[in-house]
C-alpha cells in the first residue's frame, strides 16, 4: 500500500504515511486513511519521509485533509519532508497553514 495509516492507541493520534509519488494517482487511497475512522483524533501527523514527489494536486489533499480535521482549529502536522518537498510547501505558502518539520 502507498498510502498507510495508524491510530494511537489512546486514538488521539492519526498518522498518514505516504510512499512513492504524492499525486492524484493517491487521492482516494489519501482520503480513505482520515475519512473512515470511528472518531476524529486530536491530531494528525502526514509522514512524507518516504515520499519522493509532491505535485499540485497532493497539495489540495492536504488542503481537504486539514478541512476534514476541523480548519483553522485543527492540529495537522507535516513531518520527514525531503528538502525539494519542503520548498514546494514554502512557496505553496502551506508552513503558514501546516506545521512542517
Amino acid at each position: 500500500m502507498a498510502v498507510e495509516s495508524v491510530v494511537s492507541q489512546d486514538g488521539k493520534k492519526l498518522t498518514i504515511k505516504v510512499k512513492g509519488r504524492f499525486d492524484f494517482g493517491k487521492h482516494q487511497e489519501f482520503r480513505n486513511a482520515y475519512e473512515h475512522k470511528p472518531a476524529r483524533p486530536e491530531s494528525v501527523v502526514v509522514d512524507l519521509k518516504e515520499a519522493t514527489y509532491l505535485d499540485s494536486s497532493a497539495l489540495g489533499m492536504l488542503l481537504l485533509l486539514r478541512d476534514h480535521a476541523g480548519g483553522d482549529e485543527s492540529d495537522v502536522r507535516v513531518v520527514n519532508a525531503s528538502s525539494d518537498v519542503r520548498k514546494i510547501l514554502a512557496i505553496s505558502n502551506f508552513d503558514k497553514l501546516f506545521d512542517i518539520s
